[in-house]
C-alpha cells in the first residue's frame, strides 16, 4: 500500500470539523500525530506504534459517525497494517484481529458500510452493510469477479493494493494528506 506511510492509520471524516475530529480523539486517550483539513475531509493520523491497541482507532473511526456524535458524518479509515494472517482474521463474523485492524472501512451511522483488506486478492472477501458498494469499480479493475486473469499473467498484481487503494481514493474523493 503505497499511498500511505509504513505503519499509520488515518481517520477521514466528512461532515466533522477538524477541531471536533481532533477532540474526539483526543478525548478518547488517541491524540493524533498530524491533521488536517481538504476536498471536504477532516482527517487525523496516527502512528500504529505509538497506538497500544490498532482496534481502538478503527473502533472510534466507527462509532463517531453515529451514538454521541449524530448527524451526517461518514469516515474512511485506513490502515498501512499488514492484514491479518490470524485464524481469525479470515472469517468475518467474527471480531477481527486487535493487532491488525482492517486496512478499510467506510463507516456511517455508527456501522461499517464496508470493510476489507486490500491487495492479495482479499478484495474478494468484503462485509458490512454496503458490502457491493465498489463491487463494480473492482469487477472493471479484473481484481474480484471470475475474470481476474491479470493475476494469472502477473502474480505481483495489485500485491500492495496499490490498483484498490486508486479505486477507494477515487471513489470516496479523499485527499492525499500521508504520503510517504
Amino acid at each position: 500500500m503505497t499511498w500511505l506511510a509504513p505503519n499509520t492509520f488515518v481517520t477521514f471524516c466528512k461532515g466533522m470539523d477538524l477541531p471536533t475530529l481532533t477532540g474526539v480523539f483526543t478525548q478518547a486517550g488517541l491524540p493524533a500525530s498530524a491533521a488536517g483539513e481538504s476536498s471536504g475531509w477532516a482527517w487525523v493520523s496516527h502512528d500504529t506504534l505509538a497506538v497500544p491497541h490498532g482496534g481502538s482507532v478503527w473502533k472510534l473511526a466507527r462509532d463517531i459517525t453515529g451514538f454521541r456524535y449524530e448527524g451526517n458524518a461518514e469516515t474512511v479509515f485506513l490502515a498501512s497494517t499488514p492484514a491479518c494472517a490470524c485464524p481469525h482474521g479470515q472469517s468475518y463474523l467474527v471480531p477481527h484481529c486487535p493487532e491488525h485492524p482492517f486496512q478499510f472501512t467506510y463507516n456511517r451511522g455508527g456501522f461499517e458500510q464496508l470493510y476489507l483488506n486490500v491487495g492479495g486478492r482479499r478484495e474478494s472477501r468484503r462485509g458490512g452493510g454496503m458490502a457491493d458498494l465498489l463491487v463494480r469499480e473492482l469487477l472493471d479493475a479484473g481484481i474480484v469477479g471470475r475474470d481476474t486473469s491479470r493475476y494469472d499473467a502477473d502474480p505481483e498484481f495489485n500485491a500492495d493494493g496499490a490498483h484498490t487503494m486508486r479505486i477507494l481514493v477515487e471513489h470516496f474523493g479523499l485527499p492525499s494528506p500521508l504520503r510517504p
